[in-house]
């Protein structure tokens, strides 16, 4: 961990933060010395204690991702064109709720922290709108049901922002060693996984419920309490950079301002859209892909383990080859994977499952390294941001990400229950028609096959490289030894 101070003023305070057994010990004395020695290893009960919070946070947003249209559909009886419109409206909120949430996690002074003091606030509200999620009242029918859901997801969304944007500024700014945040990033991947077996079986469960109401109020309350623990444990057992408190931007406004006129950042995010369209596309479709393209929805849990176990067991390979032949290229070849795993998807027809779990294997092994690569990049590109403004905005840069992350699975919830209504959708019918099993093929395979080619033609053009990165430590150091 990078442990040098960045505070401007008079009497600069220095320091070096050691680690120290998992625990961090803060050294302080009011001189100028020279540059800190280069970032070490982060310890293992850190990365650990780190990632645990994604391992039951999966449990929560896989099912919402996955089962929440199917469940809406079939058992509400809400038509996929009224979900799709659900799921804008809480994108709507989200452009307000993220930002806002990014830039006060950024000024936030706490003795907890700027970051552990907005997780362990968040724990009681996400526990409790999960609940009213997946249990409306069987009382209400209709448009109440619509409003009963459209008001929860929003509800949890917003307590969802205020847990997830403060942990990922806080992955963020843990180091600044170039390929160290690859590892905590892997790491926290390996660990996300382990999630993946809670969340098939809420999948599970619900799937095969003869009450699904019922069944999605004592998982949602388990699931709750679950996810609620791992957080308390991570806030009170992952340390902060204390020298980042007081550093977030001046205003709303020139933070986001700032974001903006970072040209690396601007050219991930696009990317990052893109990334986050393609998945949320499989994520909405799955579902319908086992059951009326396929028809073999026994085997939709079984397809969910095949995408997730790429993202373990290849994880620790993506550490060793982001150093030798970088991030960018790695990047861009899971993204081929991608590609060439969603195309595949177009020639699917009933009773291939097997081509539907070699797709899937491909996806899954792409998915892995856009999870373990794409936050260690984003972290190089904030680090390029203090270098231009002097602030650390990781809470500013996670709000973007956190918004395009959902505004894309939103658009893709959105453009999946659009076709599927445009093709004839019947919840009821035991087979879909010809037109619903086109609509599935194009929607869940030509256009996110299409989107991620494109994302290797732009993504193509990132040009902050191991290099110039450890130029840009360089010059931020040597600036806060010289100030001006």
């Amino acid at each position: 961990m990078d442990g040098h101070d960045r505070t401007t003023g008079g009497a600069r305070q220095r320091g070096t933060t050691h680690w120290n057994r998992g625990r961090v010990r803060r050294v302080c004395q009011y001189s100028e010395v020279s540059a800190p020695p280069p970032s070490s290893s982060l310890p293992k009960s850190l990365l650990v204690f780190y990632g645990l919070p994604m391992s039951a946070y999966i449990i929560m947003t896989l099912p919402v991702a996955m089962w929440l249209m199917k469940f809406a559909t079939d058992n509400l009886l809400i038509a996929p064109a009224a979900m799709g419109g659900i799921f804008a409206l809480a994108r709507v909120w989200d452009a307000i709720s993220d930002p806002l949430a990014g830039y006060l996690s950024d000024r936030t002074r706490s003795p907890l922290g700027r970051r552990r003091s907005w997780l362990l606030g968040s724990v009681i509200p996400l526990a409790a709108t999960f609940v009213m999620l997946w249990s409306p009242p069987a009382s209400l029918t209709g448009v109440l049901t619509v409003v009963w859901l459209a008001t929860a997801l929003i509800l949890w969304e917003t307590a969802s922002t205020a847990f997830y944007i403060p942990y990922n500024a806080l992955g963020l700014e843990l180091t600044t060693d170039y390929h160290e945040r690859t590892r905590l990033f892997a790491w926290r991947q390996m660990i996300m996984t382990s999630g993946f077996a809670g969340a098939l079986t809420f999948i599970y469960l619900m799937r095969t419920a003869e009450d699904a109401r019922t069944m999605g109020f004592e998982m949602s309350l388990v699931v709750g309490v679950m996810v609620g623990g791992v957080i308390v444990l991570c806030a009170l057992r992952t340390p902060e950079p204390a020298n980042h408190q007081g550093r977030g931007g001046e205003g709303l406004l020139a933070s986001f301002r700032d974001v903006a006129r970072n040209p690396h950042a601007l050219l991930l995010f696009v990317v990052f859209g893109m990334d986050s369209f393609g998945m949320g596309i499989v994520s909405t479709l799955s579902a319908y892909i086992m059951d009326d393209l396929v028809g073999r929805v026994d085997l939709l849990e079984a397809l969910l383990a095949a995408w997730m176990v790429p993202q373990f067991i290849f994880v620790p390979l993506w550490i060793r080859y982001s150093r030798r032949i970088g991030k960018k290229r790695l990047w861009l070849l899971g993204m081929a994977f991608l590609s060439l795993g969603f195309a595949g998807m177009f020639f699917l027809t009933e009773g291939a499952w097997i081509r539907v779990f070699l797709c899937v294997l491909l996806i899954g092994t792409g998915t892995s390294i856009s999870s373990v690569i794409g936050p260690s990049i984003q972290a190089d590109v904030i680090d390029y941001d203090e270098l231009q403004s002097g602030q650390r905005k990781e809470g500013a840069y996670a709000a973007v990400w956190n918004f395009i992350r959902k505004a894309g699975a939103a658009a893709a919830a959105g453009i999946g229950g659009v076709a599927l209504t445009l093709g004839g959708y019947d919840p009821a019918a035991e087979v879909q028609s010809d037109e619903v099993k086109e609509a599935i093929r194009y929607t869940a395979g030509i256009l996110p096959a299409v989107v991620f080619a494109i994302g290797i033609y732009v993504f193509s053009r990132f040009s902050l490289n191991e290099a110039e990165h450890a130029d840009v430590i360089a010059r931020i150091r040597s600036r806060d030894r010289d100030p001006v």
